[in-house]
């Protein structure tokens, strides 16, 4: 989270951003209700239009999980 979207911001977006994607809640609330973590990445990617390249920081080389 940190390489793509900064550590100040992260954790911001992390507490603060409501994603339609998990049903009205935060990224952290979905955490804390055991909601898998790539599911709760793809979520707040998806929210906010980061394109599938870009998810996965500077390494081309790692793969992208798959969505769950």
């Amino acid at each position: 989270m940190d390489e793509v979207l900064g550590s100040a911001h992260g954790r911001e977006l992390t507490r603060e951003l409501v994603l339609r994607g998990l049903d009205q809640r935060t990224a952290m609330q979905a955490l804390d209700e055991n909601v898998e973590p790539r599911t709760v990445w793809h979520a707040l990617c998806d929210e906010l239009e980061i394109p599938e390249n870009a998810r996965w920081g500077a390494d081309a080389r790692r793969p992208a999980p798959p969505r769950a």
